[in-house]
């Protein structure tokens, strides 16, 4: 399903059948045919070209925000955990301030003060989804500082930086990458939510969530296919990352293997 997912995002240009902006008043909210095989939708767009393109911007949405925050997240976490003391005591009341607030609540809260568009959602999304691996990585750095391979490493004089990039860092890259990749369809999901609000990528860009919102919601009665195919869309992506993120999570982990 990732496979084919992220096949999709990146050959759109030549996978769309029709231009995904391209109106046709006379193709007006036409059922599924030959020449539109999804339909189209109140504007006369091509609905399979949309749901197309939105594989893209979903995709790309969701990298650039799970790369961002999980870089941020690793870096605090690591300080966070191996500094301790007052260090630690202010990031993590920093985190549970954030952490106090629904995700989707804090996102609608920064994109109503920064204003809807693609780059205040991703810095959004960075911001909101930074917590999880803030205090992933952290507990693990707190087990790992006191490991006989780190005090030996301090004990011959070795710098913080370098006990943490060459002792801590490669023994939090397992956690790190289960909690990216189970993040990604999180984040792909708030964003389509953001964007059925009207506070997400602003149109004409399509997205599943503007699709959902804009012709899905007003024709659900007369065209429900105008909801169908993109929601079946969204759900597939994130039931993928979803099942991805749990299946390295067993591969990753000793204490699940075998079970």
């Amino acid at each position: 399903m990732l496979l084919l997912i992220t096949f999709t995002a990146v050959f759109a240009p030549l996978l769309a059948t029709h231009d995904p902006l391209h109106t046709d008043v006379l193709q007006r909210l036409q059922a599924p045919s030959r020449e539109h095989w999804m339909g189209t939708d109140g504007l006369g767009r091509d609905v399979f070209s949309r749901v197309i393109w939105g594989a893209r911007v979903s995709i790309a949405v969701g990298l650039s925000v799970t790369i961002g925050s999980t870089a941020i997240g690793v870096f605090l976490g690591i300080v966070s955990g191996y500094f301790g003391g007052k260090v630690d005591l202010i990031m993590q009341r920093f985190v549970d301030v954030l952490m106090s607030f629904p995700l989707l609540v804090l996102s609608l809260l920064v994109i109503a003060v920064l204003g809807p568009s693609t780059l205040n959602v991703g810095l959004t999304l960075i911001i909101a989804m930074c917590t999880r691996p803030i205090r992933v990585i952290r507990g693990s750095v707190i087990a790992l500082r006191e490991e006989t391979y780190v005090l030996a490493a301090r004990a011959t004089g070795a710098s913080t930086l370098r006990i943490m990039m060459r002792h801590i860092l490669p023994n939090v890259v397992a956690p790190t990458l289960v909690v990216a990749s189970i993040a990604l369809g999180n984040v792909i999901l708030v964003e389509s939510t953001l964007s059925f609000l009207g506070l997400g990528v602003p149109p004409p860009t399509p997205t599943w969530g503007q699709m959902l919102s804009l012709d899905g919601r007003r024709f659900f009665e007369t065209s429900p296919h105008l909801a169908l195919f993109p929601g079946i869309a969204l759900t597939l992506v994130v039931l993928a990352f979803n099942l991805f993120g749990d299946g390295l999570r067993d591969l990753l982990d000793p204490r699940l293997r075998g079970s």
